[in-house]
């Protein structure tokens, strides 16, 4: 799942720097020569092309911006795993749970519990260990610790949000300080022509390319993540309502 996700966000990385690769050409070169040009830019491969990209626009405008990717990425690819890893069959563990209770009583149910990881087995263990003191209360502790789980579901995300706002922002950056190097070089010169401030609108074009790049990719992922996260709550919530029914059968079995 990871490896497909980040596949697909590469792809696309490369894809939209190569696309971007005509537009950057010299409007005052021949038809032919931007052809050339185009065909020249777009043999490297993809990690050439980046190294190139990233050189022409400047490191020292580009790196805060691979920074916010190179962190933003290690973030998702943490919250892809802990989610993951929180999926739960809620099915199976409500019938394990229910045939544990007949058998074995709490005790046993919450051995199931102990046994299976994610947050719903970890509210489920919660419920039945406040289950002794009425179906109440032990409602009231799943409902508490449904908060906390989702808490942990939820870490990580505001850092994500932040990179998707700071990679554009850092690009913009680089794009003002491109064009006042470059009507500085017009002031210097004493002359309007397009070879004098070239090199300062590219690195402004460049570094706003690649945030918004960024921003793309880290936004597509948080969505991901946050449909994950929507999804694993709403499997919470269904499984505590059963839960919940479960435990006022057995109290009701037990009169």
């Amino acid at each position: 799942m990871v490896r497909k996700f980040l596949s697909l966000c590469m792809a696309a990385f490369f894809g939209i720097t190569l696309l971007s690769t005509p537009v950057m050409a010299q409007d005052s070169a021949p038809a032919a020569a931007s052809t050339e040009v185009a065909a020249d830019a777009a043999s490297p491969g993809g990690h050439q092309m980046f190294k190139q990209r990233f050189i022409e626009g400047d490191p020292i405008w580009m790196a805060p911006v691979l920074v916010c990717l190179i962190l933003g990425l290690a973030m998702v690819i943490e919250r892809i795993i802990y989610l993951n890893m929180a999926s739960t069959n809620t099915d199976k563990l409500l019938g394990s749970v229910e045939e544990a209770l007949k058998s074995g009583g709490i005790d046993a149910a919450q051995e199931v519990c102990r046994n299976t990881r994610g947050p719903v087995a970890g509210i489920f263990y919660q419920g039945l260990d406040r289950a002794h003191e009425g179906v109440d209360i032990a409602e009231k502790s799943i409902v508490a610790y449904g908060g906390v789980e989702v808490g942990r579901l939820e870490r990580g995300l505001p850092w994500i949000a932040l990179f998707i706002a700071l990679a554009p922002m850092l690009g913009f950056l680089g794009t003002v300080i491109g064009m006042i190097f470059a009507f500085d070089q017009i002031a210097i010169a004493n002359n309007i022509s397009p070879a004098i401030v070239a090199g300062g609108i590219k690195v402004a074009l460049l570094t706003t390319v690649f945030g918004l790049i960024v921003a793309i990719i880290l936004q597509i992922f948080y969505n991901y993540l946050q449909s994950k996260i929507d999804s694993i709550s709403g499997q919470m919530e269904e499984a505590s309502i059963g839960l919940v029914d479960m435990l006022v059968k057995h109290n009701m079995s037990k009169h």
